[in-house]
């Protein structure tokens, strides 16, 4: 039985005024760039939990269009993709089962829209794939029933405790700049537009920190001295937790990135163990400047919104110990007008960000924002997934028109991904470093 693990991996820019932006800015898609060349994680994951009688093989597909029929023969695969390049997933499953494989798909995209996804496959995973994956494995052996039409993983809770090892072997460790390591899985904030792991995942949990080291420690033993990311929402909601995996990761001696929110500024203790542990920079979704335009993103207790007279002081308090901030801004939230593009450019050179991220708010879906929209007629065309790369625009703004938020974020990337700015923010930041290190010193 050969099973073949296929991750779409190249998300792309629809609008093509954007992709001519991000050939000239670099740094305009940098973010975007590296999270479709990570390797996906979902799948090296469920490798782990694949019996070993099976030929496994996991390979990347980042454009359709440079394969003729399909990458590779397998008796099954299983697909994996964002939803910007759902339409080439299809395209390939469909191509796979006229030739006789059969096909699986899973992640967020088919958890949000599995009527859709059922057209493509012979079975589709719902929810978390850890809790159904042996059963597919012992479906597709034929050990009992046959392969089922859908796999339902809502209602069998994932324990994190019993996370299996990723199969990071199965990599070609020299072409990738980062490798990902999961800690949590899961947000306790009700952000309207994301669609990230909560979706999959609706309850909040934490991986055991042994675990976690773990999968560092194998990392390690393919790659010397790796740079990891941390694939999680939110990494330091719970700081008990995050304490516990900081003094482990402590001895590790190694240089990683994740994404939080601004309450790690509130503890010096977490700030200066994440410094010692090798944290190289966060990203933080600051999203807007002003409260009108943060007012209703966060749909429990409006608490970014509650906090935005607080984010230069935070930005502040984190690169003052040599952790770099990522920013993250969203652009075409409901709240915000024309001027918010001047508002995130001044608030960008007032900060001293060492890295900076502005996308265009998405309607993903599955997600609240998705549905609020549809229901305000407000969604340009339904089920253009295509338009979900984060830089084009699908949906009608509330206080600007479509053009005028295209106007902004070209604007607004060209003033902010400049070389000449870039490098200003970069050395701003190791010179402010240093004049603080040798202020504390004496």
């Amino acid at each position: 039985m050969r099973l073949g693990l296929i991750a779409m991996s190249g998300v792309r820019a629809h609008n093509p005024e954007l992709t001519a932006l991000g050939l000239t800015l670099p740094g305009f898609v940098e973010r975007n760039r590296v999270i479709a060349s990570l390797p996906s994680l979902g799948l090296l994951t469920l490798a782990g939990l694949t019996p070993p009688e099976i030929d496994l093989r996991y390979l990347e597909v980042p454009d359709i269009k440079n394969v003729s029929g399909v990458p590779e023969e397998f008796d099954v695969v299983a697909i994996s993709s964002f939803s910007a390049q759902i339409g080439e997933a299809y395209l390939l499953a469909d191509r796979y089962r006229a030739q006789g494989t059969k096909v699986i798909l899973g992640g967020l995209h088919v958890t949000a829209v599995p009527d859709e996804a059922r057209a493509h496959a012979d079975a589709i995973v719902i929810g978390e794939g850890e809790p159904v994956w042996p059963a597919i494995m012992a479906d597709i052996l034929g050990v009992g029933r046959s392969l089922q039409p859908t796999y339902d993983a809502r209602t069998q809770p994932f324990d994190f405790a019993n996370s299996p090892m990723p199969r990071f072997d199965l990599l070609d460790i020299e072409r990738y700049n980062r490798l990902t390591v999961q800690t949590q899985r899961g947000c306790p904030f009700r952000c309207e537009f994301c669609a990230a792991s909560i979706r999959i995942s609706p309850t909040y949990k934490v991986k055991p920190v042994d675990r976690v080291i773990a999968e560092v420690q194998s990392i390690k033993s393919l790659w010397k001295r790796p740079f990891i990311e941390f694939a999680d929402d939110n990494t330091f909601v719970n700081k008990a937790h995050s304490k516990e995996l900081m003094r482990a990761l402590a001895s590790e001696n190694v240089r990683w990135f994740t994404e939080t929110d601004l309450s790690v500024a509130e503890d010096v203790e977490l700030l200066e163990m994440m410094r010692d542990a090798g944290c190289a920079e966060i990203l933080i979704g600051f999203e807007s400047t002003t409260f009108s335009a943060l007012d209703g993103v966060e749909q429990r207790s409006n608490w970014k919104a509650k906090r935005v007279d607080k984010y230069l002081d935070t930005i502040r308090t984190i690169q003052d110990r040599g952790i770099r901030v990522n920013g993250c801004f969203i652009l075409g939230l409901d709240g915000a007008d024309l001027e918010s593009f001047d508002s995130i450019w001044k608030f960008v050179q007032e900060s001293g960000l060492y890295d900076v991220q502005i996308t265009v708010q998405t309607a993903f879906p599955g997600t609240p924002l998705y549905a609020r929209l549809k229901q305000e007629g407000r969604i340009l065309r339904d089920e253009a997934w295509e338009l979900c790369t984060l830089f084009d625009v699908n949906f009608k703004p509330a206080k600007m028109s479509v053009s005028e938020l295209e106007a902004g974020l070209r604007s607004l990337g060209s003033q902010i991904y400049s070389e000449e700015y870039t490098q200003k923010r970069r050395t701003d930041f190791h010179k402010n470093f240093r004049t603080k290190h040798r202020n504390r010193a004496s």
